[in-house]
């Protein structure tokens, strides 16, 4: 049934689907590539590194018109979805650098550091700009949390390869897959959470001290003092977001 709905939408000029092909083509795609280029040529990385690059573009993109409502309330993905794609475009290329040594030193870090800082600043632009225009979605939302975790994920598997925080750094970037892990197998956290200032202040912090501890210029103990109150504040988060879910959740 669901494949019949996505053909009809493929076969009409201005169908929806059409519209979000087009978004990844003509601007995601481009700046994924550019970005993606640039880092190569920066840092003399072999070509398997844009070959991942794209894998994950191609992988993202099929997650997106797998999961993309049948209308968006504007053309295409929208401003505020437009703006989450060009973020991805700035986090894709970050992942892969997991599998390249050769950028795992001071300038590397600092190049890591600012793409990501970049990617971080637009956060939060996507969702005001869809909640001033009323174009708010719920994949919208979804599609900005997967990214948000996709790099502390990143940047937590980068701080343990640097050496100065140990591997259970990587629990701050996995925290989030265990929960989800969790509700598979116990329903009742799959409820839907509120709106939460403390959860997107714990978001911003973990990116922080992230980077805080992947800077050259930061010292283990300070790198480690950072990771770990997160992972503290982290842990906490979950465990009021547990709580919630439970006690809201029928019987």
């Amino acid at each position: 049934m669901v494949s019949v709905t996505h053909n009809v939408r493929f076969q009409s000029k201005g169908s929806p689907m059409r519209l979000v092909i087009l978004d990844l083509l003509r601007l995601g795609l481009p700046l994924v590539l550019m970005f993606t280029a640039v880092t190569k040529w920066r840092f003399d990385l072999p070509i398997a590194y844009l070959l991942h690059v794209i894998v994950l573009y191609v992988i993202m993109a099929g997650l997106i018109l797998w999961h993309a409502p049948t209308e968006f309330p504007s053309p295409g993905l929208g401003i505020a979805n437009r703006i989450t794609l060009i973020r991805a475009s700035l986090v894709l290329p970050v992942v892969p650098l997991l599998f390249q040594p050769g950028i795992l030193n001071a300038t590397g870090y600092w190049w890591i550091i600012v793409m990501s800082i970049i990617a971080m600043a637009c956060d939060g632009l996507d969702g005001w700009i869809a909640r001033r225009s009323g174009t708010s979605t719920v994949f919208g939302g979804r599609f900005d949390m997967e990214l948000d975790a996709l790099l502390i994920l990143a940047l937590s598997a980068l701080v343990a390869l640097s050496g100065k925080v140990g591997t259970w750094v990587l629990f701050i970037g996995a925290m989030r897959y265990l929960f989800v892990m969790a509700s598979w197998l116990w329903p009742r956290l799959q409820g839907t959470l509120p709106h939460s200032q403390r959860r997107k202040t714990v978001c911003v912090l973990q990116g922080a001290a992230l980077l805080i501890g992947l800077a050259p210029l930061t010292s283990t103990p300070v790198a480690a003092t950072a990771a770990g109150s997160t992972l503290a504040m982290l842990f906490v988060s979950f465990a009021i977001d547990t709580k919630w879910l439970i006690a809201e959740s029928p019987r």
